[in-house]
């Protein structure tokens, strides 16, 4: 179990009763090392049970996390980009984190359509009307 709580914002702190971390052999370089020390962490969040979030803000999530997202709504995020074990759970707790500020962010607004100028017609198809010439000339002679 994780102890320490996760500040994501001033509004928004993860408890540190909902994160669990597990330990184990990370594959890769860095020799016996890897062979003998559990230095990867995976880090399980229960994101859709969360109380802390938000329920917009947990729907966000979920889309963001995609295959990381069990059946069940935990969220598993594995590090083991680093050899010592202390970094590694720096690492995915703020993956974590940065998810979770990414999915607070509110969506872009809908684009809005547009038609284009008469200028920009007129150029396109007279772009259009060059290229056609050009492949036209890469054609055999006609025997006239």
């Amino acid at each position: 179990m994780a102890s320490e709580d996760l500040i994501i914002s001033s509004r928004v702190t993860i408890n540190g009763w909902e994160l669990t971390e597990q330990f184990i052999l990370a594959g890769g370089p860095g020799g016996q090392n890897v062979n003998k020390v559990a230095s990867a962490v995976q880090l399980f969040f229960p994101l859709m049970a969360s109380p802390s979030l938000s329920d917009t803000v947990k729907e966000r999530a979920a889309k963001i996390a995609g295959r990381r997202l069990s059946k069940e709504g935990v969220l598993l995020i594995e590090a083991s980009r680093f050899r010592s074990q202390d970094r590694n759970r720096e690492d995915a707790r703020e993956r974590l984190k940065a998810l979770i500020v990414e999915a607070m962010q509110p969506p872009p607004p809908p684009r809005r359509k547009t038609k284009p100028t008469k200028g920009s017609i007129e150029r396109r198809l007279k772009a259009k009307s060059g290229r056609s010439e050009i492949k036209k000339m890469r054609g055999k002679p006609g025997g006239d």
